[in-house]
């Protein structure tokens, strides 16, 4: 009966009850949309720096790191190569010789990191060949001392394609060396500071010139699954004792940052959103109350229990949370497959975006226990949010209430 009693009473005052429920609906949508933007946001920026950066897992000589000294070289590189050929884990992997020197021009010099890679396995790692967008790429030409610059670095050091800058670093004996190299390639990979910073040329070019013994400094792996990259490290720490094998969060403590910041983020996002949310309900449901003070009067001086009084009240406005909220769950759930696939361009902020790492293209993502928590959340409120109300109705008394005009 209070369920009956409950559910006409939210059709009496339909512009009230409409209220409540577009309230709810907007509600739940908007955080669906903030949460699914805010997650694809920092999802672009970690597969942005893992792609194009760090990886999921590297090999380094285990002083490597701190003073990035061209001595410091990996040892048993070629076991670390058979072994990552034959790892079922493993995806690609790329072996590279890092430098740190001078690129000189008419222009001036400045200071960046040279890295000496295998075009194949690089192509393969990071995709790199396809990140061109002038020239061609290293393995694809026969010029002498080949090198990719990017956009940013040509455009503040004048270079252009054929342009023939110098490069001077130390050689693995302590000695300076300089060559000239060809720019054969101009990239973009959509991150400001390592595009200015970071030049590659072929392996091959760089180990001869630094003394003619090959070298590696680093290997760099993707993972077929990421559920694997605990194992896998553990595996490789183990197989190579002397290397220094680090995940992609220990090499870049901003990446683990925002990874661990994004479920606090979400659940002060749906706190917040909720708290609004709640007090909204509770001012329109008041409403409701004082409203019908001599209806509900009435019904107490008739025999209605005030223990019946409270439950219709909460009945109401879990009904009318209830009504709305799977509507605009569903609506943010076509929001999220919408963008998620097409994705929000945000090039007209791109210029900034991208000194930052982050991608002028957003695909809204949310899993499934981020819906969840909304659900809960969703009923936690419309519960809390229903008690004030029927306290209050539950306190009137009923010859002053009929009174009531």
């Amino acid at each position: 009966m209070i369920f009956k009693i409950a559910w006409r009473n939210i059709w009496r005052n339909k512009i009230r009850s409409f209220t409540v429920m577009g309230s709810v609906l907007v509600g739940v949508w908007a955080l669906i949309f903030i949460l699914s933007f805010t997650a694809g946001f920092i999802n672009s920026y970690i597969s942005g720096a893992i792609e194009n950066e760090i990886s999921h897992i590297q090999l380094h000589h285990p002083k490597f790191m701190d003073e990035k000294e061209v001595q410091y070289t990996l040892e048993n590189t070629p076991s670390i190569v058979a072994n990552l050929k034959e790892n079922s884990t493993v995806k690609a992997f790329a072996t590279r010789t890092i430098n740190s020197g001078m690129l000189a021009t008419a222009r001036g010099s400045r200071g960046i990191q040279i890295r000496g890679i295998v075009p194949e396995e690089e192509a393969n790692l990071t995709r790199l060949n396809e990140k061109l967008v002038e020239g061609s790429y290293l393995d694809a030409t026969k010029s002498k001392n080949p090198i990719l610059i990017s956009s940013r670095l040509a455009e503040k050091m004048q270079l252009k394609l054929k342009s023939k800058p110098i490069l001077s670093f130390q050689q693995k004996d302590g000695t300076s060396v300089s060559a000239a190299f060809k720019v054969v390639g101009i990239y973009e990979i959509g991150n400001a500071i390592f595009e200015e910073s970071n030049v590659f040329v072929r392996q091959a070019d760089l180990n001869r010139l630094m003394g003619g013994t090959p070298i590696t400094h680093e290997v760099a792996l993707l993972l077929n699954d990421l559920d694997d990259l605990d194992t896998t490290k553990r595996a490789l720490a183990a197989a190579f004792p002397n290397a220094l094998v680090q995940n992609y969060k220990e090499i870049s403590p901003d990446v683990n940052l925002y990874e661990s910041q994004m479920s606090v983020s979400t659940y002060a996002v749906i706190f917040i959103v909720m708290l609004a949310l709640i007090f909204g309900i509770i001012n329109t449901m008041l409403m409701a109350v004082l409203e019908r003070t001599k209806e509900l009067g009435m019904l107490m001086a008739v025999g209605m229990k005030r223990l019946q009084v409270f439950l219709m009240i909460v009945v109401e406005t879990l009904c009318l949370t209830m009504i709305a909220a799977p509507v605009g769950l569903f609506l943010g759930f076509l929001t999220v497959s919408y963008y998620g696939s097409k994705g929000i361009d945000l090039s007209a902020y791109g210029k900034g975006m991208d000194k930052f790492g982050l991608s002028d293209q957003v695909f809204l993502t949310l899993d499934a226990s981020s819906f969840l928590a909304v659900t809960i959340a969703v009923a936690i409120t419309a519960i809390l949010a229903a008690l004030y109300p029927a306290i209050k109705a539950t306190r009137l008394k009923p010859i002053e209430a009929m009174r009531t005009v």
